[in-house]
This record gives C-alpha cells, structure tokens and sequence, in this order.
C-alpha cells in the first residue's frame, strides 16, 4: 500500500485539529468550560499543529507535478488553508505583544492609583492580586503609553459620576459599585475572544471648580494583556470627554 493516502489523510485531520483547538479555546475559555491556562495552551498548539500541516501539505502541493502519485491536490490545499487559517490568529497575536509592554496594569495615576473596594476580595483571589506594581509598572507603562493622563472635566463631580455609570455600561461593563460620596466606580470588563475578566476602577475627585478623572484598568489573570487596559482606559475617557 502506497504511503501517500495516509500521509494526505493525516494531514488533512491534523490540519482540521488545529482549526479547531484554535476557534474553541476562546469561546470554550469565555464560557468557563475549561481554565483560562487551557484556553490559551489549545491556542498555542493550535499554531504548532497548524504550521507543521500547513509545511506538510506544501511539499504535497508540490508532488502535484507527479501524476504517478496521484497527489489529489484538494487535500493538501484544504489542508493548507486550515493550518494557515490555526496558524496566523497567534502569530498577529503574539507580534502585537511584542509591541507593547508585558504588563496588565494601568492607570492615569502612577503615583497614587485607584484602589480597588467591592472588588477587593476578588482581585486578591485572583493570580494577579488586588496591589499596584509599583515604580517599575509605573515606568514601563510610562514607556509606552505615555498618552494614559488624567483627565481634567469642568463640570461637578456629581454630574461627572452620572456621565462615567453611562460611559462604563455603552462599553459594556458589568457596574458592580459606585459610591458618588467616595467618587468611585467599580465595574468588571471582558476581553472580546477569551473572555478575560479586567477590572476597572475610577477615581473622581474635585479640582478647582471642575473634577479630575482617573482610571486604573488591570487584568486578573495572565502577565501581558496586549495592550487591552491602555485601550479601554482610552476609549472610557474620550467618551467622558
């Protein structure tokens, strides 16, 4: 028996594997099915399988000039678009985590960041606690999002409070606590894919006859969040301002 059925039968199911490890692992991460540690491994192996199928089914697309093997050559391009197709999601992924920073803690106040008070007993059971980073967070932040300010409204906090509940629940966050007397607001975001569960808190606090915003955004699990907190703190505050 010839080798080659097996080989492009291999492949091919291998190729489908990999396809499917990567579409699962978010929504099945997002919905609890299995840890977010899982999740991110059935993507990475995803990529893995999908580019050892994606370099096997090529050298079958080029055994297509030898009709004596009877290459079948729809196998091994079906093959190849769902290995590229596992492959090239975390690649984007991990390209645009070399461009930022690897942390998952940002804030417009380095110096004194918003605490967090409702959400306090979850972040500390969560792997990344409930405690700022520190000078060395604070400077890698500043190396890469030097545009994370605060942000300085002139209407009354109270007004401000209002505009920030509605701001939270158009990106929508779960709102899980605002305290207008303290000037804080709790909610908890999600990541698009995986689901990823980033707290948020904002500080609103009298300046002058206006207010000062500021906003701290970090994830509870992982070291990197690929720049999701500077985004969301961004995106909070052009629709504050």
């Amino acid at each position: 028996m010839r080798p080659w059925p097996l080989i492009r039968g291999v492949t091919l199911a291998a190729a489908f594997l990999a396809f499917a490890m990567m579409v699962a692992a978010g929504p099945g991460t997002r919905a609890d099915i299995w840890s977010w540690r899982a999740g991110l491994t059935m993507f990475a192996w995803g990529a893995y399988v999908g580019m050892v199928t994606a370099v096997v089914a090529l050298v079958l697309l080029a055994m297509a000039a030898f009709p004596r093997l009877r290459p079948r050559p729809w196998v091994p391009l079906l093959a190849l678009c769902l290995g590229l197709a596992a492959m090239v999601p975390p690649l984007i992924l991990r390209a645009q985590a070399r461009q930022v920073p690897p942390i998952h803690d940002i804030t417009t106040d380095a110096s004194d960041p918003p605490v967090f008070v409702a959400l306090l007993v979850e972040r500390k059971a969560a792997p990344n606690g409930a405690d700022y980073g520190g000078a060395e967070i604070a400077a890698q932040q500043a190396r890469g999002y030097p545009d994370i300010k605060p942000l300085h409204l002139d209407q009354l906090p109270r007004d401000v409070m209002q505009r920030a509940i509605d701001a939270a629940r158009a990106m929508g966050w779960e709102v899980r606590a605002s305290d207008s007397a303290a000037g804080r607001l709790e909610a908890t975001a999600r990541t698009p894919w995986f689901g990823f569960r980033d707290d948020v808190v904002v500080r609103i606090r009298p300046e002058g006859s206006g207010t000062r915003v500021d906003v701290r955004s970090a994830s509870r699990v992982g070291q990197s969040d690929i720049g999701a907190n500077a985004k969301r703190v961004r995106e909070f505050l052009h629709r504050l301002a």
